[in-house]
């Protein structure tokens, strides 16, 4: 009996031990086939995508693009630099007074604790970040181009360059009406020098590279590509006199300044500002100062620290359609001198109000902006031929060109007749709670201190004569200004149900 207990047991034991074995072995095998299977799905899959075969001839153009960004890249980059400011503020601080524990109603009476009184004055420091380009360099001097609105007021500039070295710069001149800044730092070091291209060859459809620093030092340094979208664009902020080149190239906040470049590496534009509907981000609008607008504009900081700017004087519109079939100008192209300074060039010349200045010099005038840069360029003292269309009819009239001035292009008293009148439509009748047989010409603005507002014009009247001449439309209104006004000016007018008629202003 106790070997038959020691047997079973004994068998009972080895059961186990097998039963044991049998499930580890069970357990390995079903992990390896777990573990294994995957990794030779994972290789059938492998085997089955077909490897992508770019054309040889395709993946060298690209290859070829690529080397060219890249020596471009390379090439101007260096040239590129920071433009970091400092705009420094002073405001007096007011604080309301503190006693301390001094009787100060026994001395002085009742008083208001919480009344304030000024303060120490505190000193306010704002920081601003543009860019620039190195264009030209003279016995240790580097001279650095910008726009005028990236140090425009401020303080303290420095110069940062691609190899982390750092300069303190000077404003050598300005250039408000274009935007344009001309600064200089001393260096040993040597920086490459941009070289600047012929922004007149540029067009639409070319390869346009930005350069510059984004949305400040963080993104200092960046390059973006992209072509020229249109060239000739105007209306910039500032008032500024460019036609500008315009580019989905990406352009931030902080490229102000830096270069636009064209596939050779030559600076065909200096970036200053962008078109955005969503608080000042980039949506493919930027737009350049094309560098052929500056390099008069360099030329003569460097040389004199200014600029001179030329002054015709005029005031110059650009006619709607009805007001340019009306005068029997159909095509458009060129812009109207709606008035005169009374004894500048363009009044000493023959120019007259009501003349459309067709070209300059035989250069085509496109519009009023493109007029005021071409004048703009014009140097003082320079004598231009300029081509208006005044009765149907071409002149060409030689003016002596002037040097404008602040002051004297401010000056609206001198504005002959100083009356900006539009033709009267039934459209407008018809806004203006007019009767359909209302006559005259409706006067739309008169400058303040001018011939037409010293006679008693005012906004709204309807003028019928001038100087006695029947006038009904623009072009007998300032066929009668050329007429009769050497000496005199007097209109008759229609002001509610009343004619009137004005007093006589004398030159």
């Amino acid at each position: 009996m106790n070997l038959m207990r020691k047997l079973s047991s004994r068998s009972f034991f080895v059961f186990n031990l097998v039963l044991i074995g049998v499930i580890f072995g069970f357990s390995l095998a079903f992990l390896s086939f777990s573990c294994t299977t995957p990794r030779q799905n994972n290789v059938v899959q492998a085997q089955q995508i077909t490897p992508v075969m770019i054309p040889s001839d395709a993946l060298s153009v690209a290859e070829g693009l690529q080397t060219t960004l890249r020596a471009v890249t390379d090439r101007v980059l260096p040239s590129v630099v920071e433009v970091k400011t400092v705009s420094v503020q002073r405001r007096q601080q007011q604080q309301t007074p503190r006693f301390d524990g001094i009787p100060w109603d026994f001395f002085f009476g009742p008083r208001r604790p919480d009344a304030p009184t000024p303060g120490p004055d505190r000193e306010f420091r704002s920081r601003g970040m543009g860019s620039g380009v190195i264009i030209r360099h003279d016995r240790g001097t580097y001279y650095v181009l910008t726009n005028n609105h990236v140090i425009d007021g401020v303080t303290e500039i420095i110069i940062g360059a691609l190899n982390g070295m750092e300069y303190s710069a000077e404003v050598v001149g300005r250039d408000p009406r274009r935007d344009l800044a001309v600064l200089s730092f001393r260096s040993s070091a040597q920086y490459p020098l941009a070289v600047l291209g012929d922004s007149d060859g540029v067009r639409v459809g070319d390869w346009a590279i930005a350069m510059g620093n984004p949305l400040g030092e963080q993104f200092s340094f960046s390059v973006t590509m992209g072509i020229v979208s249109a060239v000739g664009r105007t209306g910039g902020p500032g008032g500024n006199i460019n036609d500008f080149i315009q580019t989905d190239a990406s352009i931030n906040q902080g490229n102000s300044g830096g270069p636009l470049v064209n596939i050779r590496g030559e600076v065909i534009g200096i970036n200053t500002w962008i078109a955005s509907n969503i608080g000042g981000g980039s949506v493919g609008l930027g737009f350049a100062i094309p560098i052929n607008n500056a390099i008069r504009t360099i030329d003569e900081i460097i040389r004199t620290g200014a600029v001179s700017d030329g002054w015709l004087g005029v005031s110059l519109v650009d006619p709607d359609r009805s007001t340019l079939a009306s005068m029997g100008l159909m095509d458009g192209r060129g812009a109207m001198a709606s008035q005169v300074f009374l004894g500048s060039p363009a009044d000493l010349g023959g120019i007259r109000p009501g003349d459309f200045v067709t070209h300059v010099n035989r250069n085509e005038v496109r519009s009023s902006n493109q007029l005021t840069q071409m004048v703009g360029n014009l140097r003082p003292g320079d004598t231009a031929t300029f081509t208006v269309m005044r009765d149907r009819a071409s002149h060409n009239f030689t003016v002596r060109i002037a040097e404008r001035t602040t002051e004297i292009a401010a000056d609206s008293r001198r504005l002959w007749p100083g009356v900006m009148v539009v033709y009267l439509t039934d459209e407008m009748r018809a806004t203006l709670n007019l009767p359909s047989s209302a006559e005259g010409l409706f006067v739309a603005q008169v400058l303040s201190g001018t011939p037409a507002a010293i006679v008693g014009l005012q906004r709204g009247d309807r003028i019928t004569s001038v100087n006695d001449l029947p006038v009904n439309d623009l072009p007998s209104f300032y066929r009668a200004l050329r007429e009769r006004t050497e000496t005199e000016l007097w209109f008759g007018f229609n002001r509610d149900d009343s004619s009137l008629e004005s007093i006589r202003f004398r030159r």
